[in-house]
């Protein structure tokens, strides 16, 4: 398979790009992460999203504890060549390790941080190490 398209992002200087995960057909945005040129071909070969963690310094197969994969719809980069959207059908309907629906579930009121969306899960059941 052709492989140029990945030469047209442009990488950080540590080889990576920011990635938005956006729910398809709701518009939400449910997630950040970062990917390397691995993870972004094999999120494309397999059509499942593979994020880099930066944490752990490896790939992350998202949904690979959970099981809260995330389908990809459709992947667009903007016009800078330096940002992703990933247009995705989360399953399980849980993209957050905090067991909700996305991860920005904190919203800023009066100078503090308040949550605008429950926990459908607890994270004790999705992460039984």
């Amino acid at each position: 398979m052709n492989d140029a398209w990945l030469d047209e992002i442009r990488w950080t200087d540590d080889g990576l790009v920011p990635v938005i995960a956006q729910q398809a057909g709701s518009g939400k945005v449910v997630m950040f992460a970062w990917m390397n040129r691995e993870s972004l071909a094999l999120s494309y070969a397999s059509g499942y999203a593979v994020y880099w963690s930066r944490s752990r310094n490896k790939l992350w197969r998202k949904g690979e504890e959970s099981g809260n994969r995330q389908k990809i719809v459709s992947i667009s980069v903007d016009c800078d060549e330096d940002v992703l959207l990933l247009e995705i059908e989360q399953e399980g309907g849980i993209s957050c390790h905090t067991g909700r629906e996305g991860c920005f579930y904190r919203t800023l009121h009066d100078g503090v941080w308040q949550a605008n969306s429950p926990v459908l899960i607890d994270p004790a059941e999705i992460y039984k190490k």
